[in-house]
């Protein structure tokens, strides 16, 4: 059923407004050549839990009806963040990605890099459709912000002295700022206040940085039959994560000395073990939960009701994750 602005969405019609999504997603990609219909038919498979439309959608009907420019707000970010996904599997170089092959492993990295770059082309041609340059304008600054993030994780790979308040910048800016313009755009789109507005993109910030170190302690600790993608990854690409910063700084002498040899010969048995004697893996989780209570906070700025408990209940889960 196509959307209208009128449809005010109670949370039961949330998986039908996600089902939406994906058949715009669908329809943007689809074109008359056979090869470029059969990649993006395999990379629709990485939308997974649909976290950012769904913030989209919970931070709209928040503030009241939710419709097809929320739609088309939402596919937008998730081909986005599919982009992203595409491109960090060329950089990790791995060979997993919710539970089947990456498309570098299929493909390689030439056909992978085109895709995501595919991808992004596509994903600001579906939002200009929308008609309003400011929705470009900002999704447009947040792509690049993702793109910086990256950047400077690059820049720091195999940093040993690689201290929190860069790490939280990376994640910032290559997880955090998209889920944020998620909830922002959602209630903006829905007619918020301002101040609210800007509320929920602190909450949405939040739940980014937390997601991500979540993430780290996946990649550590994790099961990758669980999990669903290649594991072990930020250590063997000399990736510093939230707890190995944390056992680094706490360390000195021969603790950190050992430490510095399982991570530069990229032992993870080694390195996880050393991470739960000093309780950086403890710490690491412990820093994920008051940065979810942070954001939660934020969350007085939302009317009660269904939307901000969804949002509240969905915090929450961030942390506790296992895939």
């Amino acid at each position: 059923m196509p959307l209208t602005p009128e449809h005010a969405p109670p949370l039961a019609n949330l998986a039908s407004l996600l089902d939406e999504v994906g058949r715009t997603f669908e329809r943007q990609l689809a074109r008359d050549l056979p090869p470029v219909n059969t990649l993006c038919r395999h990379v629709e498979r990485y939308r997974g839990k649909m976290l950012r439309p769904t913030m989209v959608f919970l931070c709209g009907s928040a503030f009241g009806s939710v419709g097809e420019r929320h739609v088309s707000v939402a596919a937008t970010c998730e081909m986005i963040h599919m982009a992203t996904l595409v491109h960090d599997d060329v950089l990790d170089e791995a060979d997993v990605r919710r539970k089947g092959q990456t498309v570098n492993r299929l493909r390689g990295n030439e056909v992978a890099v085109m895709l995501g770059d595919y991808l992004i082309s596509n994903a600001f041609h579906l939002c200009s459709r929308v008609g309003d340059p400011a929705l470009n304008l900002r999704l447009g600054e947040v792509t690049n912000t993702l793109c910086e993030g990256e950047l400077l994780q690059l820049s720091h790979r195999d940093d040993l002295s690689l201290d929190e308040p860069t790490y939280f910048e990376i994640v910032r800016r290559k997880t955090a700022v998209l889920i944020g313009a998620c909830c922002e755009l959602g209630a903006r789109l829905s007619g918020a206040p301002e101040p609210a507005v800007a509320a929920l993109g602190r909450f949405g910030e939040g739940l980014g940085i937390a997601f991500q170190v979540q993430d780290d302690l996946l990649d550590l600790e994790g099961r990758e039959d669980v999990v669903g993608k290649s594991l072990g990854r930020d250590l063997e690409k000399g990736k510093l994560t939230l707890p190995v910063i944390v056992h680094l700084a706490g360390g000195a002498g021969a603790r950190r000395e050992r430490a510095i040899e399982v991570i530069r010969a990229r032992d993870g048995a080694g390195l996880l073990a050393e991470l739960h004697e000093s309780g950086a893996l403890a710490e690491a989780r412990s820093r994920a939960l008051a940065i979810v209570a942070d954001a939660r906070r934020e969350l007085a700025h939302v009317p009660q009701g269904p939307a901000r408990d969804a949002l509240d209940a969905a915090a929450e889960a961030i942390v506790q994750r296992d895939f």
